[in-house]
């Protein structure tokens, strides 16, 4: 199996510029804290601090339970 590249999920403080709220509903929003295979990404490389990253898991897993995220 072929090794990822570390430079393929770097930090980007962009991804929360102008986000006030996580919504379950926003799918788009969500899988942008997401790996392609559906994991939640850390904190250390989205950007968000630790609240943040408790509001994106939260409304991650609520969006898969009600089967709009995978």
């Amino acid at each position: 199996m072929p090794r990822r590249d570390n430079d393929e999920y770097k930090s980007d403080p962009e991804l929360l510029r102008g986000v006030t709220s996580f919504d379950y509903k926003d799918a788009e929003l969500l899988k942008k804290f997401m790996t392609d295979r559906g994991k939640i990404l850390p904190g250390r490389l989205t950007g968000a601090n630790a609240q943040q990253q408790r509001r994106i898991k939260k409304a991650i897993r609520s969006a898969r339970t009600m089967g709009l995220l995978r």
